[in-house]
């Protein structure tokens, strides 16, 4: 029992805690995050090696390492089942180890691309002292989301219209229609056939117009919030010099630089 509260103290620092080792642990994953979601928007389209195998593998174990650390410090085991990341993680483990399986499905390997939100969260919580990352936190956030939207559903295009659509035969033409269409541009030289690919198009275009739009609203009304939660009543956006919760009146501690 004492063995195994160590381990969790020692993943909960590594993952939570403050200091020279968490610091550098954390940015290696960051650096492995971007670099995989990389690899992951490529490999799947690419002819495919014996050395490929191998960095699969080896992929698949650190984000198996990543996700079973991480389900084994929550503290609401319920709650960490309940989230999208996990098991976007699980799925790219298994199409990672289990290649033969799965191959007609290899196209989920895209799934890895939702890392750049847990990146971006790392890179929010250590910029916190960055005053770029502070003061354009929100556009960040939402640029994050936008990207990774887009090449999952670019990814989707490719698998679903390869084979039967003329204009489909690289994943830059997938990827390309997937902007044209998420803009409104809408160039007509690029269009989805079948049933299947009239439903892709819409949600691009409603679920995809809806995130541009949020960002273009970020970047034109950038808010005046900064995030901090209350501990007390758990209201998270307060003024950039609040002392004090709006919501409760208790006496909140938010990391500033100053106001120039």
């Amino acid at each position: 029992m004492s063995h195994r509260k160590g381990l969790n103290r020692e993943l909960f620092w590594l993952y939570e805690g403050h200091g020279r080792g968490p610091f550098i642990f954390r940015w290696a994953m960051l650096i492995f995050d971007f670099t995989t979601i990389a690899y992951f928007l490529l490999a799947p389209f690419a002819e495919r090696g014996q050395h490929h195998v191998g960095i699969d593998y080896a992929i698949g174990a650190v984000i198996l390492f990543d996700l079973v650390a991480r389900f084994y410090i929550a503290k609401s085991k319920r709650k960490f089942l309940m989230r999208f990341l996990p098991w976007a993680d699980l799925i790219v483990v298994i199409t990672m180890f289990a290649p033969l399986l799965v191959a007609n499905l290899a196209f989920l390997r895209v799934l890895g691309a939702v890392r750049a939100i847990r990146a971006f969260t790392f890179i929010r919580r250590a910029g916190r002292m960055w005053s770029f990352v502070s003061r354009h936190e929100q556009v960040i956030d939402r640029v994050t989301n936008l990207v990774v939207f887009v090449f999952i559903m670019a990814a989707l295009v490719y698998v679903s219209q390869v084979r039967i659509n003329e204009s489909i035969n690289t994943y830059l033409d997938a990827l390309y229609f997937t902007v044209t269409s998420l803009t409104t541009t809408g160039y007509g030289d690029v269009l989805l056939v079948g049933e299947s690919g009239k439903l892709i198009a819409i949600v691009i275009m409603v679920l995809g117009l809806t995130l541009f739009l949020r960002l273009v609203r970020a970047i034109l009304r950038p808010t005046d919030k900064v995030e901090h939660e209350c501990e007390t009543c758990g209201l998270t956006m307060h003024d950039p010099d609040a002392v004090h919760c709006k919501h409760c009146g208790a006496v909140i501690h938010i990391q500033t630089k100053g106001l120039t």
